[in-house]
């Protein structure tokens, strides 16, 4: 993989900039972010270009991730419903090895998991060395959809203890939790989707409206609707108490959808830079005995063959590299760009 220039480095940092929730600060969901932001890009064409480049580059280091095999990622996405979750996580991660990628959705939980504390099964999802995993709806849903409807606490059989804490113990037991998993090895990407109440009406209609997107359709969502100003209250106590050094919030605008995958991919790319993960080094030893088996290899092909095609092929690749290269040379000279001419193009921030 090529690598990225410092410039190209700083265009993504600038980039994804707007999403971030700065640790320790008060978040007003509804006046601090806009769900209709797109960061200047004016066409979903040029968006879709981008999008696809990020995903080539995600697809690149998850490679060297899986073969470091020493950090781990951990997506966490949440969001209200018809936001994008699954459709995020589908283009976002079209480019890379399924081998390597985990999604784990959570539902309402069992009579087993009630029985343990609520990270518990959470904890038993998390990804590997060298995986990335994603959590489709999260160990957030307890201190969102768990601070919406506090009935749900009656099933949790917790202790006794004044409930005026619960929330800001939960807030403290995460922020321990996520900073435990940074210092083992799990890097910690926690992406909110952010819908606008009015283009979450349009969608419910939309999966109404188009027969092969009913079964879609809950009216359980349209419920949950009416609970609005409850939630956007919950998601901002939620980003303003657990947006920490280690494990920052990003809100991504998601009343477009092409948008939204592009700044999900951005953030997921960003992580994996700063994580910098390396293919493995050979040892001279290691080295020398490649070198015993690739003579055994050649000496076994057949008459007419090359010793190694993947070589010969490799070398007539580079030859007619090199041959394009001194022609454009030629036409820059001739009033083309200037030969030596390393400006860079305007490329994506993703790219």
């Amino acid at each position: 993989m090529a690598p990225l220039t410092s410039r190209r480095r700083k265009r993504l940092e600038e980039f994804i900039a707007p999403f971030r929730v700065e640790p320790g600060s008060n978040v007003k969901l509804s006046k601090d972010f806009d769900p209709g932001f797109k960061a200047g890009i004016k066409k979903k064409k040029d968006g879709v270009a981008l999008l696809e480049e990020g995903v080539t580059l995600l697809s690149e280091y998850q490679e060297r991730l899986a073969a470091q095999d020493t950090w781990g990622v951990l997506v966490v996405l949440q969001a209200l419903d018809a936001a994008g979750k699954d459709g995020t996580i589908r283009h976002v991660m079209s480019g890379v090895n399924p081998q390597g990628v985990a999604v784990h959705s959570f539902k309402v939980p069992s009579s087993e998991e009630l029985d343990h504390d609520f990270l518990w099964r959470y904890a038993r999802k998390l990804p590997a060395r060298g995986e990335i995993g994603i959590f489709n709806r999260s160990h957030y849903e307890e201190v969102l959809v768990v601070r919406v409807h506090p009935e749900v606490l009656a099933h949790q059989k917790l202790p006794r203890s004044p409930k005026r804490d619960l929330w800001k113990r939960r807030y403290r037991e995460i922020n321990d939790w996520e900073r435990y998993l940074t210092e083992n090895g799990i890097r910690v990407v926690k992406l909110f989707l952010n819908l606008s109440k009015e283009e979450q009406r349009t969608r419910f209609l939309r999966r109404i409206d188009l027969p092969d997107h009913n079964w879609k359709f809950s009216a359980a969502d349209v419920r949950e609707r009416q609970r609005w100003d409850d939630y956007q209250k919950a998601f901002s106590e939620m980003l303003s108490h657990t947006s920490t050094e280690w494990a920052p919030w990003h809100v991504i605008p998601a009343d477009r959808k092409w948008f939204a995958r592009i700044g999900a991919g951005a953030v997921l790319v960003q992580a994996l830079m700063e994580i910098d993960p390396r293919f493995p080094r050979v040892s001279k030893e290691q080295r020398d005995a490649l070198q015993e088996v690739k003579q055994e290899l050649e000496a076994q092909a057949p008459k007419g063959a090359a010793p190694d095609p993947f070589a010969e092929r490799q070398r007539e690749n580079d030859a007619q590299q090199d041959g394009s290269a001194g022609l454009q040379g030629s036409a820059g000279q001739r009033g083309g760009s200037a030969p030596g001419d390393t400006s860079e193009p305007l490329a994506d921030p993703v790219a």
